[in-house]
């Protein structure tokens, strides 16, 4: 197995956003009067913008522990976190956030559930997969059934330059639990732009990996000027490791299997230096880039702790791959599927359904709010409501580009 410690894996008041993110709407489930209740006042670096009432029950353990505290949970329940990828990695991450008592989750992802999804994707289970129901919104409503506290805002969508920003902006701390490198070059180009903070994740095999990237801050409004004033020293970002993908094949999950282990390894890292810098104690944070292979016991480190000064993205601050028009073909990681996004405007499934139904070889056609499916030969298709379909049974992108436009339109 490869060695590379960024191989693709596991592919972000209710919130349901499906492509357009000025479409979500949000509400956030009825509270349940606590037990007991704490008032905890505001501290340095972060402040909190009105006092947070703490279930203490729910929370008592994580309070006792030191590096949390009374004012690290208030410090949890203002936070916002933003994880891209409701796969294995990112499933896992987020119910460990929401558990944690995190106040706000926003959760981005374009897939939906599948059988082969249960052995280690833990938000889930076999009526999601039976109704293909799409992860971010399967997540979401699972973490609602045990903390109803936490708001969850669910999109239906592929991070993209064009909806990265809106998708991003709230958030004060970005988890990548993706499973391709051009998604992680665009987040690593969008959060050093803007002085996000965000943490690198992946799982293969009995392998994780794990980084913490902590961009320079820069003053407000002087993309290019002074650095601001920081509560943490910068470390090298994403670029700084790997200033190219990997050439050649690269192993998935498909591949080379995968250990729900590994995953909940690499998930609680992940989470474990969340908490760290929403806590504000980033001066505790990890800076190297650590492998784990728990297989073979073997573990090993690569220092991040300074950004290289040559660096295109945070040292000259070329944005590259947040200057590009999106993916409208890309081919996914392992999974033999195509996503194609010929159009970007809303489809009609009913509409689609009346016209998909006369053609004799379309088997198997269902639609619900969320997504619509068939089966044509060897091809399952599956659409979103913003025209973005995936096709499963090819990698030849045009071929997939033909099949959407002979039925779904272009």
């Amino acid at each position: 197995m490869s060695k590379h410690p960024a191989p693709p894996f596991e592919e972000p008041a209710k919130s349901i956003h499906i492509g357009t993110p000025a479409a979500a709407q949000s509400s956030k489930p009825p509270k349940t009067t606590p037990k007991t209740v704490t008032t905890i006042p505001s501290t340095p670096n972060r402040a909190i913008s009105h006092p947070v009432i703490l279930d203490t029950d729910r929370y008592s353990r994580q309070i006792l522990f030191p590096g949390i505290g009374a004012t690290g949970q208030q410090l949890l329940a203002s936070a916002h976190v933003a994880i891209i990828g409701i796969g294995a990695t990112g499933a896992a991450t987020a119910s460990l956030l929401a558990r944690a008592g995190v106040g706000t989750l926003t959760l981005i992802d374009r897939d939906f559930v599948e059988p082969s999804n249960l052995q280690r994707q833990i938000l889930f289970d076999e009526a999601d997969a039976r109704d293909s129901l799409p992860k971010a919104e399967a997540a979401r409503r699972k973490i609602a059934l045990f903390n109803s506290d936490v708001t969850v805002h669910s999109h239906i969508a592929d991070l993209v330059p064009a909806n990265i920003h809106e998708l991003l902006a709230p958030a004060h701390l970005v988890l990548d639990a993706t499973d391709n490198f051009e998604t992680r070059y665009l987040l690593n180009d969008y959060c050093v732009q803007q002085s996000k903070p965000w943490i690198y994740a992946a799982a293969i095999g009995a392998y994780a990996a794990t980084m913490n990237i902590l961009p320079r801050r820069m003053q407000a409004g002087t993309e290019n000027g002074e650095p601001a004033t920081e509560n943490y020293a910068p470390t090298a970002c994403l670029a700084c490791i790997f200033p190219k993908p990997p050439t050649g094949p690269v192993e998935t999950c498909d591949t080379a299997g995968i250990l729900s282990t590994a995953v909940n390894l690499a998930a609680s890292i992940q989470t474990t230096e969340a908490l760290k810098l929403l806590t504000n104690q980033p001066h505790l944070m990890r800076r190297t880039l650590l492998s784990h292979d728990l297989w073979s016991n073997e573990r090993t480190e690569i220092s991040t702790a300074r950004p290289n000064p040559s660096c295109t993205v945070c040292g000259q601050r070329l944005f590259t791959h947040l200057a590009g028009e999106g993916r409208p073909h890309i081919t996914l990681c392992g999974r033999n599927s195509v996503q194609i996004h010929e159009h970007h405007r809303p489809v009609d499934f009913a509409a689609m359904r009346n016209r998909l139904a006369p053609h004799a070889d379309i088997h198997n056609l269902r639609f619900n709010d969320l997504l619509l499916r068939f089966q044509r030969g060897p091809h399952t298709f599956t659409l979103f409501p913003d025209g973005r379909a995936l096709i499963q049974g090819t990698t030849d992108i045009t071929l997939a580009r033909s099949l959407y436009a002979r039925f779904i339109g272009s």
